[in-house]
């Protein structure tokens, strides 16, 4: 039942896009009788992997809860609106959420000039997540594939490849929060990668050299590897035609 509610929602969310329509008030977007924040709250309880919940600044989530119009009955809305961002595996992961500090992105602002130009217009897909080698996860609303709609899809840097989790953005969570990420980035991680991650700040990824998905490539550990901003990284990768 959650399962199917969570697609009615990405289903109805994203299409609200597809029609002009003036901009409901905070008032309307948050419900604290029935609050998404409690399942996420449950998920990270009984997290696997290690889970940092960012804290948020209340000017910054009412900012990014009304440019995003999404309810806080969903998970969406409810990372949105109770988070600054979520971080994974010390970093290695980061979930957005109304942004702060370490991660100074809110979702809907980083999705700007991405997957949409305006607000009002309908995303094609909605940057969610990424990881500090600048893969990133995204609901695809259409633009990334015409079936899979509300579909959390990837771009992993040793591919450039656009590919489908199966899972929908609830599901999606509980994957970063207790999935086995350790088999989900095989051959991804260096040694060392900890101290790397802990040096760059949540608006970089690491760049690294020859790309990872180029023939020149011998591996994650024979690479020359940097941080950038992931503004960057973004602009390489998902424009780059191999």
């Amino acid at each position: 039942m959650k399962y199917l509610l969570s697609c009615l929602f990405l289903f109805i969310y994203f299409l609200s896009y597809s029609q002009p329509q003036s901009k409901k008030p905070l008032k309307e977007l948050i419900d604290p009788k029935a609050s998404g924040w409690s399942s996420v709250k449950g998920w990270i309880k009984g997290a696997k992997n290690n889970v940092e919940v960012l804290p948020k600044t209340q000017a910054n989530a009412n900012a990014a809860l009304l440019q995003a119009q999404v309810t806080t009955r969903s998970p969406m809305g409810a990372v949105i609106y109770e988070t600054g961002g979520i971080l994974i595996d010390g970093g290695w992961l980061r979930i957005l959420g109304s942004g702060s500090p370490r991660l100074p992105r809110s979702l809907m602002a980083w999705n700007k000039g991405k997957s949409y130009l305006k607000d009002g217009q309908k995303p094609s897909f909605l940057l969610v997540a990424d990881d500090v080698l600048g893969g990133f996860f995204a609901v695809n609303s259409g633009g990334l594939s015409k079936e899979e709609i509300g579909k959390v899809f990837y771009i992993s840097p040793d591919n450039l490849l656009w590919e489908s989790s199966g899972l929908g953005y609830s599901e999606f969570l509980q994957f970063c929060f207790s999935g086995n990420l350790e088999s989900f980035y095989e051959g991804m991680r260096w040694k060392n990668w900890r101290a790397d991650v802990q040096k760059i700040t949540g608006n970089q990824g690491i760049h690294c050299y020859p790309y990872l998905w180029s023939k020149e490539s011998k591996g994650i550990d024979q690479a020359s590897r940097k941080a950038i901003p992931i503004q960057e990284l973004w602009s390489l990768y998902s424009g780059q035609k191999k």
